[in-house]
């Protein structure tokens, strides 16, 4: 890597160790499992979860019988991912590592999948190769990515009007556009799939309190409000908390909204 790159993955790895994102992961686990659940995953196949996690992928695949990989850039993420596998009793492989230079043989998976995840790699092309070269032929690429209009994409464009993300990455949401996501794939795969999906986010707290708890234990959104002084805080913290308020489907002093996913299905060539 030259040495810009390597900064940039440093401060990623950085971001995504920061707080506790075990606490914002259960809030979607559901979803994790129904798109599992519909990539009708049989026992003995071999399954890789990019970008893991805390396991929302591996977990629900190794309990259908997968032989389950997943693999971070974040050490934190895999700590949290055996350590929920162990407590869930099912058995998988996690592994540090990263989404542009997978630690797999060629054609070694029947499904490579990532939740969330590899959408934040910061060169897509890179990223798409590899989940291709990892994939068996006639092996399935499977993605769920936030789209730019959907309720994440959004939060992250207003984020952004705080706190500039770094120059020169793509901006991780054009995972969410389908035209976008042929084109990266390109010939490398015989047949591409999108579907425009939500995915429900629940919180037993009211809009402000779901603020704060992304601020505690989302990466992202903690390491935003710590670029940002005492007004620019005061200033991100009122438009995240009008956003959540604007698309909550509760009047009862909880929390939910839905948010837009693109999930990607393809076949490799």
């Amino acid at each position: 890597m030259n040495p810009e790159l390597e900064i940039l993955k440093t401060k990623l790895r950085a971001v995504w160790t920061a707080g506790d994102f075990s606490q914002i992961a259960k809030s979607y686990a559901q979803g994790g499992a129904e798109f599992i659940e519909r990539l009708k995953i049989q026992p003995g196949m071999k399954v890789l979860d990019v970008a893991c996690g805390n396991g929302a992928l591996a977990i629900p695949a190794a309990k259908l019988g997968a032989e389950v990989s997943g693999m971070d850039i974040a050490p934190e993420m895999i700590r949290q991912a055996r350590e929920r596998a162990e407590q869930e009793g099912v058995k998988a492989e996690f592994a540090e590592g990263d989404a542009e230079a997978l630690q797999y043989e060629d054609n070694s998976f029947d499904v490579v999948c990532t939740m969330f995840g590899a959408m934040f790699a910061p060169r897509p092309d890179v990223t798409a190769a590899e989940l291709v070269r990892v994939c068996k032929p006639r092996g399935r690429i499977a993605m769920a990515n936030w789209t730019p209009g959907g309720f994440i994409g959004q939060m992250f464009k207003l984020t952004a009007g705080h706190v500039p993300p770094p120059a020169g990455m793509p901006s991780p949401v054009l995972w969410g556009v389908p035209e976008t996501v042929r084109e990266r794939f390109g010939s490398s795969v015989s047949s591409l799939e999108t579907t425009s999906r939500e995915a429900v986010f629940n919180f037993p707290m009211a809009p402000a309190e779901v603020v704060e708890h992304f601020r505690t234990y989302y990466g992202p959104t903690q390491k935003a409000f710590g670029a940002l002084d005492e007004s620019g805080q005061a200033a991100l913290r009122k438009d995240l908390e009008n956003h959540w308020t604007k698309h909550n489907r509760k009047t009862d002093g909880t929390t939910e909204v839905a948010a837009e996913f693109l999930e990607v299905v393809a076949e490799k060539a």
